[in-house]
């Protein structure tokens, strides 16, 4: 069993050394332990600093993608180079690499295949009251959304068996976070949590250059995420909402017309006419996004596949470079990992 520990990056050199300092190097259940960092097109010393602290693998990016685009990434190269886990933790020391074994015990006894790690928001000192509350209605809506049960959805401290990993695709080019929750609700993924650590705060998150800024693109991208997933609901409801608008200032023209003062209210009639046009565009939309869902699933599937052919392949992972412990060989486990595959392919049929 190989465990593979991912940390995308960017610019971090300062915080770096202290964040690897924390991760183990063996841990019960794997026969190897291993770290991958993502440079996600650091202009610092990233690339060096994680070499010379021991850095096992390296992807590096041509130029700054995005924090979703640098963990997917990641999830690519980590399946290529043969880990059976991958667990996800952040650069800036965010997250007790201490608690990576508590992590990814519920992945080892086969009781989930995604774990996320459950900061307990409201025990954090550095946490503005306004903050937490605002993170305990965002993972509301999106353990509504998700149909799961995850207190602390914007975690970035998480755990995956190598089915999940293959299955999971990120599009959303702000966060992975609440799309692979998401997704993995979806998509009927054993997810489960548990409670960690946090250390104190390095520095000021670069995610977002204030809260009102974080709420927004959060808000826009659960709502983007969720309709991508469930557009005939959303539609759907938005038609019914506005339909019911009509029906309302139809009945309001109704009541004058019966009491003889029709004439007069016209406007009501034209406008629940106007409302009523409005809900049949929205439900026609609910139906194409319907159609269009059904085609995104089976083109998820299509990549999925294409995803398990790469490792019985042992195609090697893109913009990878070798770390600190660089033997001269090839990223080896490509052609071990396209094994395993296909020997778990073998075992279901």
């Amino acid at each position: 069993m190989k465990l593979i520990i991912q940390i995308p990056c960017l610019n971090e050199e300062a915080t770096l050394p202290e964040t690897l300092a924390d991760l183990p190097r063996s841990l019960p259940g794997f026969d190897t332990v291993e770290w991958l960092v993502i440079d996600d097109g650091s202009t610092d010393r990233t690339v060096e600093v994680a070499r010379s602290n021991g850095v096992d693998h390296i992807v590096r990016l041509t130029n700054n993608k995005g924090l979703a685009q640098a963990f997917q990434a990641g999830l690519d190269a980590a399946l290529k180079l043969g880990a059976d886990v991958i667990v996800n933790t952040d650069a800036d020391n965010q997250y007790s690499g201490h608690d990576i074994g508590k992590l990814v015990q519920p992945v080892l006894r086969g009781d989930a295949d995604m774990v996320v790690g459950d900061r307990e928001v409201q025990n954090i000192e550095h946490f503005s009251p306004l903050k937490k509350s605002l993170q305990r209605l965002g993972s509301w809506v999106v353990r509504a959304a998700s149909e799961t049960e995850v207190p602390d959805t914007t975690s970035g401290f998480r755990a995956y068996n190598r089915e999940a990993a293959v299955s999971l695709v990120v599009v959303n080019k702000f966060t992975y976070t609440l799309e692979t929750i998401i997704q993995a609700g979806k998509q009927f993924i054993a997810v489960d949590h548990v409670p960690i650590r946090t250390n104190p705060q390095t520095r000021e998150s670069r995610l977002f250059p204030s809260m009102w800024s974080y709420v927004r693109r959060n808000a826009l991208s659960i709502f983007r995420i969720y309709t991508r997933y469930e557009p005939l609901r959303v539609f759907m409801l938005a038609a019914a909402v506005v339909a019911l608008g009509a029906l309302v200032v139809w009945g309001r023209y109704l009541y004058f017309f019966v009491q003889g003062d029709g004439a007069g209210h016209v406007q009501s009639l034209i406008l629940g006419a106007v409302l009523f046009n409005a809900a049949m565009l929205l439900a026609a939309l609910g139906i194409i996004g319907d159609l269009l869902s059904a085609n995104s699933t089976m083109l998820q599937r299509v990549f999925e596949r294409v995803r398990r052919i790469e490792l019985q392949l042992g195609t090697p992972p893109s913009h990878y470079e070798p770390g600190a412990k660089d033997t001269g060989q090839p990223p080896t486990t490509g052609a071990r990992a396209g094994q395993k595959t296909e020997e778990r392919e073998a075992v279901r049929v």
